[in-house]
């Protein structure tokens, strides 16, 4: 071996840093090799939510929680798992024990978290809970990095706001608590400027914090560092296989070492392979998303499940998007005024439904019927209030969209239809349909709106739903939707100490894996936000105390 460390973590997504902290604390060398420029993974580029069952956080707000009740409302979320080993009763009896410990653990190291005062849970299921189970970062000034600060992955909100601030900014021309909202970011911005700071929010203030508290411990961090291979010995993983510059380094992991690269959205050879139909054009995962660990892993006789499974999140495609990137469209699709309908133009989805869930439906009804893509069709009441595919309210739209042929525009909903392709007289019967059902406020189809997380995603100035409103004032609008994804959720099989299993089910000694290179624990299940990122930072966590508890004399 070229150089020896005690533990070597592949990846620098969510659970890695919190893994390095619980070696450097008991006193380990550790090496965080990370493949791309930029130190963070999708973590860094997401909300960096987490979801942490009878937390901290839950129990000073007051906030009912405890293992049994999330006990409860896991295993109605996922079922019978029998063909999900990642979702294993004795691993979310784990998981559920171990996260909030995990997040006692980073308050104790100095990590600032806190909860987003309102984020329901998905699903309609014993033990679910309404303010939600969220966990997520404080704000966090980048220059605490020091150097590091340019190798951190930039994040998707740009402002010093807390989540629950950013989802309020859309309605700064409708109510003043909006307008206080932004004359406070605006505050904040300039004061934490003034005292030489930058702050920043959301998934990349969680890894700005996790990236200064490793570092600041004495773990060693390597971007540009892709690992092509593990060094196995007999059943024990002894190392990996470095490309450094060019030549293949071999480097000793003396405890283990941790896989958590991310899942495979960006490798659309294994997308075909398992979940034909999408596309790596419709990810808004990290560019390191490209499932050669799980590749690697597999190939020294790791087991992998779960494949087919994602965290599908509905995408737009703008053509002005920076970098071709495409637009979540989730909250879009949950406003009154609009449906989404397939190509024969029939509804056939619940719009208010969390992402998973809705991807899911798109990709169902695909296979009875051409909706991928679907159609967001909304009137000129939605266009003019909401929000579109990252463009504020109002009727104005960037001119590229109806010249690309993104926005389709119709006086009438025939005029509509034949812009769309579709048939005119299904889709008048699709909106007169729904139009009625609005006008009983029940969504006796699909039930929109039955849910309080639908009526949370919708609109809170609506009435008498949050989420249902007619489509009938004109023009007429539509826009396509994609079945996207954040990031996959399977990959290798994992037990409740995060040890990967071979095929026969026996522990591959020294490895470990966590995030979505692995079967989730969630199976194909989503319970709540933060259903991949905290059981990326938990196992991880897991993980290494595992390691440390066995290491030899």
């Amino acid at each position: 071996m070229a150089e020896q460390f005690d533990f070597v973590i592949v990846g620098s997504g969510g659970g890695s840093m919190c893994a390095a902290l619980v070696l450097r604390a008991a006193g380990k060398t550790v090496l965080v090799l990370e493949k791309t420029e930029l130190v963070g993974g999708t973590t860094a580029i997401s909300g960096g939510v987490m979801w942490i069952p009878a937390n901290r956080y839950m129990r000073e707000d007051g906030i009912a929680d405890d293992a049994a009740k999330a006990t409860a409302y896991l295993d109605a979320v996922v079922g019978d798992a029998h063909d999900a080993p990642g979702a294993t009763p004795a691993r979310r009896r784990a998981y559920i024990e171990q996260a909030p410990r995990m997040v006692d653990y980073l308050v104790e190291q100095g990590i600032a978290l806190r909860r987003v005062p309102s984020w329901p849970d998905y699903c309609a299921a014993p033990g679910e809970s309404e303010p939600g189970r969220t966990v997520v970062s404080e704000l966090f000034d980048l220059n605490e990095l020091g150097q590091w600060k340019e190798s951190l992955r930039p994040g998707f909100l740009p402002l010093p706001a807390y989540l629950e601030e950013a989802m309020q900014l859309p309605d700064m021309k409708r109510t003043w608590a909006a307008k206080k909202i932004l004359l406070k970011l605006i505050g904040r911005t300039l004061g934490s400027r003034l005292r030489g700071k930058h702050l920043c929010s959301a998934g990349q203030a969680l890894q700005g914090q996790m990236l200064h508290a490793a570092l600041k411990a004495g773990a060693e961090v390597r971007i540009e560092s892709p690992v092509t291979d593990l060094v196995r010995e007999g059943n024990r993983v002894t190392g990996v296989v470095v490309n450094a510059g060019g030549a293949q380094q071999r480097i000793g992991a003396r405890l283990g070492v941790l896989i958590n690269a991310g899942g495979f959205s960006r490798n659309q050879a294994m997308l075909d392979q398992y979940i034909p139909g999408t596309s790596t054009a419709w990810t808004k995962t990290a560019p390191g998303d490209t499932g050669e660990m799980i590749q690697a892993a597999a190939a020294h006789g790791a087991a992998l499940a779960q494949m087919d499974q994602r965290v599908g999140n509905p995408m737009a495609l703008p053509p002005d998007a920076a970098n071709a990137e495409p637009a979540v469209v989730q909250g879009d699709l949950a406003k009154p005024h609009s449906i989404v309908v397939d190509q024969t133009g029939q509804r056939y989805m619940r719009e208010a439904n969390s992402y998973v869930e809705i991807c899911k439906a798109m990709l169902a009804r695909n296979a009875v019927a051409p909706a991928t893509p679907s159609w967001l069709i909304f009137d000129s009441r939605f266009i003019a209030t909401y929000p579109l595919a990252g463009n504020m309210r109002g009727a104005k739209k960037p001119d590229v969209w109806y010249e690309k042929g993104f926005l389709k525009k119709g006086e009438s909903l025939a005029e509509l239809a034949a812009a769309c392709s579709l048939d005119a007289a299904a889709l008048e019967a699709t909106v007169a349909r729904f139009n009625t059902l609005v006008a009983q406020n029940r969504d006796e189809d699909f039930g929109r709106g039955d849910h309080v997380y639908d009526n949370w995603l919708g609109d809170a100035l609506h009435e008498p739903s949050q989420t249902l409103g007619s489509i009938e004032e004109g023009p007429f609008f539509a826009i396509q939707v994609f079945p996207g994804d954040v990031s996959t959720f399977g990959g290798l099989v994992t037990d409740e100490h995060a040890r990967v299993l071979d095929e026969q089910g026996a522990v591959i000694e020294g490895l470990y894996a966590t995030g979505t290179s692995t079967a989730s624990v969630m199976g194909s299940g989503c319970p709540g936000a933060g259903a991949s990122i905290g059981p990326s930072f938990t196992w991880g966590f897991v993980a290494a105390n595992h390691a440390v508890g066995n290491a030899p004399d």
